[in-house]
């Protein structure tokens, strides 16, 4: 056997791997999959591509390796036969408001080019396309294409002094650094009454620049420049991502200030040059507006054989967004916009015209967001880099991706300490007979339900039209388990989790969405159970509560209890490595002598959920402990940092503590998100219990085992974007079953009736 046509794992030991041997094809399709905690991540993504993009960064000089990600060496005994190894993730594309998916995706500057040569009048080179280039953008709103307003009358209350808090903002409080400019300037009676103040006062304190003043403190006399409040707050705030702003800021800035359209460039961005240069009759700006279904005909049919190879490269590029199950996307759609599954499926669009061969591709999840009907599409490009000549890995659950598999590795045989095993290998055949719990659930279907909860109220909703909804109108029945379908783009989330919150402000959304908190947030904090967990050590040791928080006095004065040293490389991500003194502890050696039968605080919060449920006996932890372990979390640790879950980790983190909670409207966006096939039955068991409390449970999703067990089913549809938008079906998963023009319902009688190898079967 030749060895150099495998990569070779030797004894991996990365996060709960049991030193694990294996050796993976090359220029093959391999899927990992298993229960969520299995080890499946920690393998392919911790152990093969860290160690492969470790490798690829050795062999920069040591100057470009200090701009450069940093990689840990792998625990384990060996590596062999890697190659290069692109990750292609969901991890949001973020961005600021200037990334679009035209500007990501580098079509827009494909679409620049062609405008350049072929658009009517000339105006100029590409450059003059790009609204983030000054040669191109709106002057009147830095081609942002929209503007901000300060409304002063909230910022500022004319009713007080500077002294008695007159500017009201958090950063603006008396005796702040920002504050004391204006008290220190020598411009204003610190004591007057802003509702005296002169019209050149007035003018000052808004609209004032560029004035040097001289400010005392300790330290001595500092020189300072001096704005008024409108520039200060644009460059302070305005101009930046307020997603990445503390969620106390953004809440206040939410207050004081609205966005609008541009008036000038009419939220094009673009300057009124670059506007008026047509091609068949529509500006750059009308063409990123577009559907990318739409725009790739009306590219297609330009016929000028001069520019034939740069149409080609275009409608290439668009066709490839399209067959990736994004052609309802615009290319002025903001990247911080899309979904965890777009953003992968942006990426993979990078990669898909590349002449690069011999390549490891790792995919996490490709299936998230995918309709059923839209799979077949993901397969076939998944097999075509494959065929390029390279090296496909994917963690993934959804059978009919398991199906197309040159090779499968299941991992097992449950989550976190009770996982990391390899469990089998082989292809599909052997997997459907092998005793695993993937193996087992391959044929093993959720039964359709007959006998749906019944309503006797609704939620209306009546002339929907936001974004891409057709005059909708629908009735959400109350008190039972609705869940909402369709193709990506139909509208299900314009309807649900946009129209539907604002008719009901009740409405509780449990979504996918970073959970707000600093660098220090964690499991254990973000429940409330290191409280409790610190004034068990407290009392067992009879010293102080305080002394047991990574924030307070018994934090490492190192890393100031974060474990964790992070250096910040200005332009680039913060390099990241463990605190030396502590060696990741978090605390100092004193805390840490104290114990808790027999554990210090720091064993405890590097316990999983299972470990510390086994541990403790405080009812108030339990019920917390038990409720994370039964949706789906038991092998997360109690302090693991919330910045490192996944989308569906947060959501069932949201949902465990939402469990005890009764009569409420649940909105859950995707939760088998992430999820086993296993995991889902637990979490089809966790849904049902939210009803039978009395709540209303709304689910989107594409899963045909959640669809099996709903009282009631919406479909959107028929298609994605324009053509989406109309509400195709309502009722229950009977009479779906018996809608012949229904997409879901044709894949759902597949998945009743079929082997995995024809869920990919298109109606």
């Amino acid at each position: 056997m030749n060895m150099h046509g495998f990569i070779e794992v030797r004894n991996a030991r990365e996060n709960n791997l049991k030193g694990i041997s294996l050796n993976v094809p090359k220029r093959k399709l391999t899927v990992f999959t298993g229960v969520s905690g299995s080890g499946k991540s920690s393998l392919v993504f911790d152990t093969i591509a860290a160690e492969s993009q470790r490798l690829l960064n050795e062999t920069f000089t040591v100057f470009i390796q200090n701009f450069l990600p940093r990689y840990a060496q792998p625990d384990a005994d060996a590596l062999h036969n890697l190659s290069a190894t692109i990750v292609i993730d969901q991890k949001p594309l973020g961005g600021n408001s200037r990334s679009t998916a035209g500007t990501v995706t580098d079509i827009y500057a494909v679409l620049r080019r062609l405008y350049a040569r072929l658009g009517h009048p000339f105006i100029g080179q590409a450059q003059m396309f790009s609204f983030n280039a000054p040669q191109g953008m709106c002057l009147a709103c830095e081609g942002l294409g929209q503007v901000s307003t300060l409304d002063l009358n909230v910022l500022i209350d004319r009713e007080k002094s500077l002294n008695e808090g007159a500017i009201q903002f958090p950063t603006f409080a008396v005796g702040s650094w920002p504050w004391n400019i204006f008290a220190c300037s020598g411009f204003f009676d610190t004591d007057k009454k802003l509702r005296d103040y002169t019209a050149d006062e007035w003018d000052k304190l808004v609209d004032g620049t560029d004035a040097k003043v001289k400010l005392t403190s300790a330290a001595g006399t500092v020189n300072a420049t001096y704005e008024g409040l409108i520039p200060k707050f644009k460059r302070l705030y305005l101009s930046k991502n307020t997603d990445q702003m503390a969620s106390h800021l953004r809440t206040a800035l939410e207050k004081i200030v609205t966005y609008a359209p541009c008036a000038v460039c009419q939220g094009t961005r673009l300057n009124q040059a670059a506007l008026s240069c047509l091609i068949k009759g529509k500006n750059i700006a009308e063409c990123a507006a577009m559907e990318v279904s739409e725009l790739v005909k009306f590219i297609r049919a330009i016929d000028e054989p001069t520019f034939a190879p740069l149409v080609s490269t275009l409608v290439a590029r668009l066709d490839s967004l399209v067959d990736i199950g994004l052609g309802y996307l615009s290319l002025n759609r903001e990247t911080s916009t899309l979904s965890g599954g777009e953003s992968q499926r942006v990426k993979m669009v990078r990669h898909l015209g590349s002449s690069l061969t011999d390549m490891t591709y790792v995919f996490d999840e490709p299936s998230a967001g995918l309709h059923p009907h839209d799979v077949h599409r993901l397969n076939e490009l998944l097999q075509q880099l494959r065929d390029k000549g390279n090296s496909v890995l994917v963690v993934e659950h959804d059978p009919a991706i398991i199906a197309i598999a040159d090779h499968i590795v299941d991992m097992g045989p449950g989550a976190g300490r009770y996982g990391g095993e390899i469990v089998y290998e082989g292809d599909l055949a052997g997997l459907q007979a092998a005793d695993t719990l993937t193996g087992k659930h391959l044929n093993n279907y959720q039964p359709i339900k007959t006998n749906p909860r019944s309503s006797t109220s609704t939620l209306a909703i009546e002339h929907a039209t936001l974004h891409n909804l057709h005059d909708v109108s629908v009735s959400l029945p109350k008190g039972v388990l609705t869940v909402v379908t369709g193709v990506a783009g139909s509208g299900k989330s314009s309807l649900i989790q946009e129209v539907l919150p604002q008719r009901y402000p009740q409405v509780v959304a449990i979504d996918q969405g970073v959970i707000r908190g600093s660098k220090r947030s964690n499991l254990a904090t973000y429940t409330g159970m290191l409280d409790v967990i610190r004034k068990h050590f407290a009392t067992e040791n009879r010293v102080s509560a305080s002394l047991f928080s990574a924030n307070s006095k018994g934090a490492c004065p190192e890393c100031q209890g974060l474990g964790l040293i992070y250096t910040d490389l200005a332009f680039m991500d913060p390099m990241i490595s463990t605190c030396e003194a502590c060696g990741g502890k978090r605390f100092t050696n004193e805390v840490l002598a104290y114990t808790l039968r027999g554990k210090s605080i720091s064993d405890v919060l590097e316990m999983s959920v299972v470990e510390a449920k086994e541990f403790f006996t405080d009812p108030s932890l339990t019920k917390m402990l038990t409720a994370l372990n039964d949706v789906g979390l038991g092998y997360i640790t109690l302090w693991q940092p919330l910045s490192t879950l996944s989308g569906g980790e947060r959501q069932r983190l949201k949902l465990a503590i939402e469990l005890g909670n009764t009569a409420q409207i649940y909105v859950f966006d995707e939760p088998t998100a992430g999820l086993h096939m296993h995991d889902v039955d637990n979490l089809i068991a966790l849904l049902d219990r939210l009803v039978d409390n009395g709540s209303t449970v709304i689910v989107i999703e594409h899963n045909l085992a959640i669809i099996a067990r709903a009282d009631w089913i919406i479909e959107l549809g028929p298609g994605a974007g324009h053509n989406g938008g109309q509400i195709v079906f309502e009722g229950t998963v009977a009479q779906l079953l018996s809608d012949t023009h229904s997409l879901t319902g044709h894949y759902l009688r597949h998945h009743h009736s079929a082997s995995p190898q024809r869920l990919t079967a298109r109606p």
